[in-house]
């Protein structure tokens, strides 16, 4: 039986991030991806925002790891040469309600270190973006896009200069706690013993741990996938910032994000899925789109609006419940030692790479 000092399962962006951190202190690693590339689900499938910080409870993982890693993030993308835009966004109220709203979003954003907001009157926010419709809003400098693809490229490069592999094709099938270590084993029979594992499998993470032998059931949530689907403008976007209603339950409404090369796209919407493979773009979904974006945005086309994708998000909360922070949990929590559970890790994953590899990096130890 092979040996590694430590396997990182899963080779999506945060998977990435983490596997870098423990290959920059000095461990030796492996990750093993189910897939033929990387970051093939969740990361490939998001609206590729960095967000600021600002809507998170205070002293969630979600707050502290966002605002954290967003910092870092922008600096190695700079550093690194990661194509990103700080382009700003603007959160825009269409209602009196929702004007009321923005203040208390202003409240929680400075509670979580995000003190760089500005509210602005309707006419402010018309005077920087002149298509826009709305009663007041929030302008967020600190809200920004990033190539995700580059980031994990860039991710798995410094990965692979410290020494650490990357496996292809390779998906873990079951695991066993042992008192010399995790044994991992993988859909061809191979087996591995590992000091140290990280279960960053996304959508599959709870699935996984449940084919973990020795770690407590009670130790796993339940999983739920929240489908959000993108619709693209066929066209040139007015804007020159990142749109976003204010925020509702399971997510943060039908909001419209831009890519690297000016393209608009808006989503993602929620719709619940008993599957984390159903991601066909349902087009009459976009009749819906329609009314959501005319609220900030009358002047969309008919027409405009064209199927794009969807993503699911990795929820450990089901509908009508409290959305849940990110789980970090490593043996403290469940008793294993040298496991690391990543649950629920949804946005702002992206955002919080760097510092949630640093997190588990730092619940682990060095070698």
């Amino acid at each position: 039986m092979d040996e590694i000092d430590c396997a990182v399962i899963g080779a999506g962006v945060v998977g990435l991030a983490v596997a870098r951190a423990l290959a920059l202190q000095g461990r030796d690693v492996i990750v093993l991806e189910a897939e033929g590339a990387i970051g093939t689900g969740t990361s490939s499938r998001n609206s590729e925002v960095i967000h600021a910080g600002i809507y998170y409870p205070q002293g969630s993982l979600k707050a502290q790891l966002c605002v954290e890693g967003r910092q870092a993030l922008y600096a190695y993308a700079a550093e690194r040469g990661v194509p990103h835009r700080r382009c700003g966004k603007l959160i825009v109220a269409t209602s009196t309600a929702q004007v009321a709203e923005l203040e208390a979003i202003v409240g929680k954003a400075r509670a979580n270190g995000v003190d760089d907001l500005v509210l602005l009157t309707r006419a402010q926010a018309q005077a920087m973006e002149p298509q826009l419709e709305c009663l007041a809003a929030l302008h967020s400098p600190s809200t920004g896009i990033v190539d995700s693809h580059a980031l994990m490229l860039a991710y798995q490069g410094d990965l692979e200069h410290a020494g650490g592999v990357l496996a292809l094709k390779s998906p873990v099938m079951q695991a066993a706690c042992t008192a010399q270590g995790t044994v991992l084993t993988t859909d061809d029979g191979t087996q591995l013993r590992c000091t140290s594992v990280v279960n960053a499998a996304g959508l599959s993470a709870p699935a996984l741990a449940r084919r973990i032998t020795g770690l407590p059931a009670s130790a796993v949530p339940e999983a739920y996938f929240a489908k959000g689907s993108y619709f693209t403008l066929g066209g040139r976007a007015p804007f020159t910032r990142l749109i976003y209603p204010v925020p509702e339950a399971a997510g943060l409404g039908v909001h419209l994000t831009l890519d690297l090369g000016g393209q608009a796209k808006f989503g993602p919407d929620v719709q619940w899925v008993a599957s984390p493979d159903d991601l066909v773009v349902d087009p009459s979904r976009g009749d819906g789109f329609y009314a959501e974006v005319r609220k900030y945005w009358p002047a969309l086309p008919d027409g405009a609006l064209i199927p794009g994708y969807a993503g699911i998000r990795p929820k450990i909360s089901g509908p009508g419940e409290a959305a849940r922070d990110f789980a970090i949990e490593g043996p403290a929590a469940h008793g294993v030692p040298g496991l690391v559970n990543l649950f629920g890790i949804e946005s702002p994953g992206l955002t919080s790479s760097l510092a949630i590899g640093r997190r588990v990096a730092a619940l682990l130890g060095p070698r």
